[in-house]
């Protein structure tokens, strides 16, 4: 089924305008999904994903947070982006949640989410609007709670590289590093606070900006084996956080044989046939095997 890609922009309550692509075909169904990024991931990552979807007659979303990407990520702009974590939960990602929500009133909605967007899930005050969700290796970031040479990365990343770096350039120099796109100093500010605490982002909740215990829609919660940005406990960690869900959590082991999935890899076409079918049942008949 031929599926039609077209480039839009989507407002946010704070003023500033997201770049998001649309994927659609002419066989729609009743079915839309969003799908929010990693941290500093650029949406074209997910564009297969999204294309496979749109192929099955869903109406997908893909977009970049402010200061990534098409959503204003010139050095120039970031050096004055004030966006933070929680605002590319309370204002990105719920202003596309939105915008698919009235462009589609009457279909189910699925957020598929991807690293830091499951966290970010839990700052989103549009969680009504969403009938379930997909948690792809949404994790905590608190640096002890992974092991080995890995824990010492976070500890670095966490301790030294963000405050050493950061205000020299006026953002996270992520691409320098070689890691993924560059971050706005606050919002990369705000992760390494997280990244510090046993409680990560929960170390900082508060009644007007949380809604974690407020999603009591079905959730879908993933982990895999020697994903080293997202070790099981992490997963698990942030799965209890939404504590009125109706949770279902696999962690992944590859069988003898089959590649293993790590942390990006659930997401590329080679990944096809062994999860995103299971992704697209599980959305429809909340079958998952």
């Amino acid at each position: 089924m031929r599926v039609e890609i077209k480039e839009i922009a989507i407002q946010t309550n704070q003023g500033h305008q997201l770049g998001a692509v649309k994927f659609s075909s002419e066989q729609q169904t009743d079915n839309i999904v969003v799908i929010s990024s990693a941290t500093g991931v650029l949406q074209k990552y997910y564009s297969k994903y999204a294309q496979f979807f749109a192929s099955q007659g869903f109406t997908v979303y893909t977009f970049d947070y402010h200061g990534i990407g098409s959503s204003d990520s010139q050095p120039g702009a970031l050096k004055t982006n004030v966006s933070s974590l929680r605002s590319w939960g309370s204002e990105d990602q719920a202003a596309v949640i939105e915008f698919a929500k009235n462009e589609n009133p009457n279909a189910k909605l699925t957020l598929i989410t991807h690293s830091l967007g499951g966290q970010l899930l839990g700052f989103n005050p549009n969680y009504p609007m969403i009938d379930q969700a997909i948690l792809v290796a949404s994790q905590s970031g608190y640096w002890k709670y992974f092991k080995g040479f890995h824990r010492a990365k976070m500890w670095l990343f966490w301790f030294v590289l963000i405050p050493c770096l950061t205000p020299f350039f006026g953002y996270f120099p992520a691409k320098k590093l070689g890691l993924f796109e560059n971050l706005p100093k606050r919002a990369v500010y705000e992760w390494a606070s997280w990244g510090k605490r046993k409680e990560y982002l929960m170390h900082f909740r508060n009644d007007q900006d949380y809604f974690f215990d407020k999603i009591k829609i079905p959730l879908l919660v993933l982990s895999f084996s020697k994903d080293t940005f997202a070790p099981k406990t992490t997963v698990d960690w942030l799965a209890k956080q939404f504590t009125n869900a109706d949770l279902e959590r696999v962690h992944h082991i590859p069988k003898l044989g089959e590649a293993h999935v790590k942390h990006f890899g659930y997401f590329k076409s080679i990944f096809k046939e062994q999860f995103w079918q299971q992704s697209m049942n599980w959305i429809l008949k909340k079958e998952y095997q």
